[in-house]
């Protein structure tokens, strides 16, 4: 009986096409929050506030993140962490 030939194997080519599309839908299921600018920021940060989700700490120039209790000294920063902190806690429900 003769041996497969090598050339015609593609099991290789669909790993990596598998690999390729599982890198695609994590990619798409994810939250970008790299590019935060600053008025966006300073949006979300005042709406989190009137939303008592952050409390601001003048005398000590920082913002308090209410439901993790991180502490931050830059909105943008608190915008970044709420935007993934938010992105985890809804994966985490979508997955009970």
């Amino acid at each position: 009986m003769p041996s497969p030939d090598p050339h015609d194997d593609t099991s290789a080519d669909y790993e990596q096409s598998e690999k390729e599309q599982l890198a695609q839908d994590r990619d798409a299921a994810s939250v970008d929050t790299a590019d935060v600018e600053d008025a966006t920021a300073q949006r979300l940060v005042n709406d989190l506030v009137d939303a008592d989700v952050v409390t601001l700490v003048p005398e000590d120039h920082v913002l308090i993140h209410e439901p993790s209790g991180a502490i931050f000294d830059s909105s943008t920063q608190l915008a970044v962490f709420h935007r993934g902190w938010t992105a985890a806690r809804d994966a985490d429900t979508e997955d009970e």
